[in-house]
């Protein structure tokens, strides 16, 4: 087994399509097909069926498309740490990033950490939650800033950011009356909101806040990205939430940010880790979140 079998099977079972799949890998379909075929040899299983309805993973297929995976990302770890280290640097974060983390504390973070500390590289990997959580598991990520301490055993979640919520709403809306609107007035307008399994963790937080309302909501559209929220606000699509931190970085003409009456809520980051001792590197990284904060 080796790296090109790898490869040429993640890109087929991502694309359940041979052609595909080849197309991707700009070789031709025979040799991948061949490829394939030997890299089942190589294993004794069957990965994956092929019949008229079209190509689909065998249980042994997914199982081993979640390793092949995590030792692709270890083989390209592996590269860039050798480049690294032949650039001068003296140690590496691997830090991963899901559900859209506000970019102004992140930018803070990552200054400061190049002004204290500039031999130790930071690299930033955007997944999802569930891949966030494995890859820490896995040792792929030294930790992880995610929006939601719901981590289960062998992960810590500290909260280290939190920014309070605001609503995004359109120009010459009626809501603006209010320089700070009463959520239970936001909850009779139709709402954007954030995609549970995209945005999980600040689904999850908002998901609390609107259960305190009694109230039937209209959600008029999930959406997968602050962008797209904005965007959809401003069009008059509906009322959108987000924090002071997100806002900062974004500069929407037709939308306008108020704060909540009350103490309607905060969005709240965690930074998550192995349930290890920390490196030196890594508590030092942990000591700079909690001081941009």
């Amino acid at each position: 087994m080796n790296l090109r079998q790898l490869r040429c099977f993640i890109a087929v079972a991502e694309e359940l399509n041979f052609s595909r799949a080849a197309d991707r890998l700009h070789i031709e379909q025979s040799p991948l097909s061949r490829i394939i075929k030997k890299l089942e040899s190589d294993l004794g299983v069957v990965l994956l069926e092929r019949n008229s309805r079209g190509t689909r993973l065998t249980w042994a297929g997914q199982v081993f498309l979640q390793d092949a995976r995590r030792m692709t990302l270890a083989f390209e770890q592996a590269k860039a740490n050798a480049k690294s280290a032949a650039a001068g640097y003296r140690g590496t974060l691997r830090i991963a990033l899901s559900d859209g983390i506000a970019r102004t504390r992140l930018i803070a973070l990552l200054a400061l950490c190049r002004e204290e500390e500039p031999d130790v590289e930071i690299r930033l990997f955007e997944t999802s939650f569930a891949q966030h959580l494995k890859g820490l598991h896995d040792d792929l990520y030294d930790a992880g800033f995610a929006l939601t301490d719901q981590v289960g055993d062998g992960i810590i979640a500290e909260p280290v950011w939190q920014d309070p919520l605001v609503v995004a709403v359109p120009t010459r809306h009626p809501l603006l009356a209010h320089k700070r609107v009463p959520l239970h007035e936001v909850v009779t307008h139709p709402l954007v909101l954030c995609h549970p399994e995209v945005c999980e963790g600040c689904s999850r937080q908002l998901e609390r806040l609107l259960n305190s309302v009694d109230a039937q909501l209209v959600v008029v559209e999930r959406v997968t990205s602050h962008e797209l929220m904005l965007a959809l606000v401003a069009a008059g699509y509906g009322i959108g939430f987000s924090s002071a931190a997100h806002l900062a970085a974004c500069r929407y003409a037709d939308v306008v940010a108020r704060p909540l009456a009350g103490d309607s809520g905060v969005l709240t980051t965690y930074l998550l880790r192995s349930d290890t001792q920390p490196s030196e590197q890594l508590s030092n990284f942990i000591a700079r979140a909690n001081q941009v904060a």
